[in-house]
C-alpha cells in the first residue's frame, strides 16, 4: 500500500466536524470517487468522529489517499485517548449503546465502508481505521 496524500486533523469541538467532513469530501473527490461512495464514506466518518467527541472529548483523525494494486481509496484513522471500549464485540452489535442512542454507530459505520478495524483498551482509548475504495460496493 502506498500513501499518496496525508493530513491530520485535531477534533476538539463540534465545528471541527464540519471542517473534517469537507476534507473527507475533498480527498474522495480528488481520487474520482462517485457520489454514492462519497456519501457512504462521509456518513461513516461523521458517525465515528461524533463518537470520538461524545465519548472521548475529541481526538485526532489521519486522512490518507492510498493506492494498492492500482486501486485508489481514502483511509481514515480515528485516534482518541478516551475511556476505551470494554467489550468491542458487544459494541459492534446492532442495538448496543452505552449512551442514549440507537446503537447503530459502529456496526453501521462498518457496513458503509470496505474495510473496518477497531482496537480499544479500557482506560487507554480507541483507534478505528476505515477504508473506502474508489470503486467500493
Amino acid at each position: 500500500m502506498i500513501v499518496l496524500n496525508k493530513d491530520t486533523m485535531q477534533i476538539v469541538r463540534e465545528q471541527d466536524v464540519v471542517l473534517f467532513r469537507n476534507r473527507v469530501r475533498e480527498y474522495s473527490t480528488k481520487i474520482g470517487m462517485n457520489l454514492v461512495n462519497q456519501t457512504k464514506l462521509i456518513t461513516a466518518a461523521s458517525e465515528l468522529v461524533r463518537n470520538m467527541l461524545k465519548y472521548a472529548d475529541g481526538g485526532q483523525v489521519i486522512i490518507e489517499i492510498i493506492s494498492n494494486n492500482a486501486r485508489n481509496g481514502v483511509k481514515l484513522t480515528f485516534i482518541d485517548q478516551g475511556p476505551g471500549i470494554a467489550d468491542v464485540p458487544q459494541a459492534m452489535q446492532d442495538g448496543f449503546s452505552t449512551g442514549k442512542s440507537l446503537g447503530l454507530g459502529l456496526p453501521g459505520a462498518k457496513r458503509l465502508v470496505n474495510e473496518f478495524e477497531i482496537q480499544s483498551k479500557p482506560g487507554e482509548g480507541t483507534r478505528v481505521s476505515v477504508t473506502h475504495w474508489k470503486h467500493g460496493r
